[in-house]
């Protein structure tokens, strides 16, 4: 099962806060298993489910028989499927297909949101994850159906708005896959700890045994891109939650390793296609 009701303010005995009336995600007992959204209200063709979810806590990979858009009302929402990880800021959700494997998680404590939708009542033909721009009136409309009480008529008519609602948006995903190479891991893992360190391949390679020559082939062979792209995708998947969080672009420029905001903005319109400020505009 995958939901589980903590409705008490008290601490789980890992130290976590629980949940103020949301879900808790937890590991599934079958990855890739079938996992029902919560019960719908009389009626209603689309169902919210509401967690909270602390640093680094993730659904196990399952799928469901509805289709599902996956946002965070709160933090950063990361989904994996299809062999890609999306990293979602309030502003875009994720349109998941019924039927996709997919395991969801956060890069810090997160409310996550999710939409379930009956595919027999719903007219989106989306067959593969879509990234979807969360409106104001779309955000309002979420919190709206979440409301278990909502007249059917009310909640009939909220329902055609929020498909109407759901518009694709064109960016690109920030992936940063770990190299096999275990002298190049090590290297990764390092970065991936502290992405403002600077060090070369060259200098790199004292440390973990190998030439600067040695550990960029490994990059290449391993993640498909150079080094310096990788560390580059890696500084940016580090810097969304902080920007997501409302820290400063100059603030997060240095945190992440970069000299300059000019410098770090454009990284991130290279890589993401839109500035900072429009991806995590509200």
């Amino acid at each position: 099962m995958l939901y589980r009701r903590t409705d008490s303010g008290e601490r789980r005995p890992d130290g976590r806060e629980q949940g103020d009336g949301h879900d808790q995600p937890h590991a599934l007992d079958e990855p890739g298993g079938e996992v029902a959204p919560p019960g719908p209200p009389a009626g209603a063709a689309v169902v919210v489910g509401s967690f909270a979810m602390g640093r680094g806590q993730w659904f196990a990979r399952h799928r469901h028989e509805h289709h599902q858009l996956a946002w965070a009302r709160r933090g950063v929402l990361a989904v994996r499927a299809t062999g890609t990880t999306w990293v979602l800021p309030p502003s875009m959700a994720l349109w998941i297909p019924a039927g996709t494997p997919h395991a969801t998680g956060a890069a810090g404590p997160a409310l996550f949101r999710s939409l379930y939708f009956l595919p027999d009542r719903c007219p989106v033909g989306w067959s593969a994850p879509t990234v979807v721009g969360v409106s104001p009136l779309l955000r309002e409309l979420i919190s709206y159906l979440s409301d278990g009480a909502l007249d059917p008529a009310a909640r009939e008519r909220a329902e055609a708005v929020v498909l109407d609602q759901l518009r694709p948006v064109s960016v690109a995903t920030v992936q940063a896959p770990m190299p096999q190479d275990p002298r190049a891991r090590r290297v990764a893992e390092a970065l991936r700890a502290d992405p403002s360190d600077g060090r070369t391949l060259a200098e790199w390679g004292t440390r973990v045994g190998a030439s600067g020559r040695t550990l960029a082939r490994a990059f290449v062979t391993d993640t498909g891109m150079p080094y310096g792209q990788w560390r580059t995708r890696v500084r940016l998947q580090a810097a969304m939650p902080l920007l997501a969080g409302g820290a400063t672009v100059a603030a997060v420029a240095a945190r992440v390793g970069y000299a300059s905001p000019s410098a770090f903005v454009a990284a991130f319109r290279r890589a993401v296609g839109v500035p900072p400020g429009t991806y995590f505009a509200p």
